[in-house]
């Protein structure tokens, strides 16, 4: 049983992990400014348009890895309370 808490605990601590990596990943991507004056053009669009998916990716798996860890948190406490 000491194992599988262990391997839980640590299994906490990696989505945290994860997550935090994957947030830091998502707000790192800047995008470039466009003056009111600039035209824009398919390709400044679809630059536009991929950025935002790439953050939304990033996002979104970062939220899995922290609802992940937050279920494992979760089991964990059920585990200990199940044990008193």
């Amino acid at each position: 049983m000491n194992d599988a808490i262990r391997l839980i605990d640590f299994s906490i601590v990696a989505a945290a992990l994860f997550s935090a990596v994957f947030w830091f990943l998502a707000s790192r991507q800047k995008m470039r400014r466009i003056s009111r004056k600039e035209e824009l053009d398919a390709a400044d669009i679809n630059r536009i348009l991929t950025q935002l998916n790439r953050a939304q990716i990033l996002n979104a798996r970062a939220a899995l890895m922290t609802a992940l860890a937050t279920l494992l948190a979760a089991l964990r406490l059920l585990i200990d309370a199940l044990q008193r």
